[in-house]
């Protein structure tokens, strides 16, 4: 009898462990659905990237020259994630009703600094300290509306175009000083040049960060 019990109870705990489900082969159905949900998740990522995080902008016009090209696409960072200082290319938003178009700029002081401007020398002054701003082209001139020395309030910065003798910018009255809170971000590479005006042809060698 204890057998014939020892027996049953083997029985019973065999049968009490579940069989193993055997894999699922794999169809063209299954690999269709994976393929789309992962190309849906990549492209909703992207979308939400370049809403949030960057953005994509054209260059247009000489002030810029020759930084930036008209033709330039720059990668921009949105100007949430920025801690804007001297040095940085900044795109600022068309809301002065003469200038009504999206600007780009290098910024040349910050909130609290002081701007002055020999325009004799066409040398740039920071808080009493005269800029090496070989990123230039054209004479720096400072007879645009703008009254030097000038101080910034907190929230403003100063912006110039590299092109000093084709840029309207904080030097001329119809701009001045910009407020932070129309800055749309820091610009931070080019990724794909526009045309050498001089030339012509599109130099790809730019392509990359944004120098200063």
């Amino acid at each position: 009898m204890e057998e014939e019990k020892k027996d049953m109870e083997v029985v019973s705990s065999e049968a009490s462990v579940p069989e193993k489900r055997q894999k699922e082969p794999e169809t063209l159905e299954n690999t269709i659905y994976c393929w789309a949900q992962a190309l849906i998740t990549a492209v909703v990522g992207v979308v939400l990237l370049f809403t949030f995080g960057f953005r994509l902008i054209g260059v247009s016009g000489p002030s810029m020259q020759d930084t930036l090209y008209t033709g330039d696409r720059l990668l921009v960072l949105n100007a949430m994630f920025c801690d804007f200082k001297a040095g940085d290319v900044v795109v600022i938003n068309d809301y002065n009703a003469e200038l009504n178009d999206t600007l780009v700029k290098r910024i040349i002081a910050v909130g609290g600094q002081t701007v002055d401007i020999d325009s004799s020398s066409g040398t740039v002054y920071v808080d009493g300290a005269a800029l090496d701003e070989s990123y230039t082209k054209g004479v720096t001139a400072a007879n645009d509306g703008t009254v030097f020395p000038l101080t910034l309030k907190e929230d403003e910065v100063f912006v110039m175009g590299d092109h000093r003798d084709h840029s309207t910018d904080s030097r001329s009255s119809r701009l001045g000083p910009v407020k932070e809170g129309y800055l749309q971000g820091k610009a931070l590479f080019i990724l794909t040049p526009g045309k050498n005006p001089e030339t012509g042809e599109s130099e790809w060698s730019r392509v990359g960060l944004i120098g200063g």
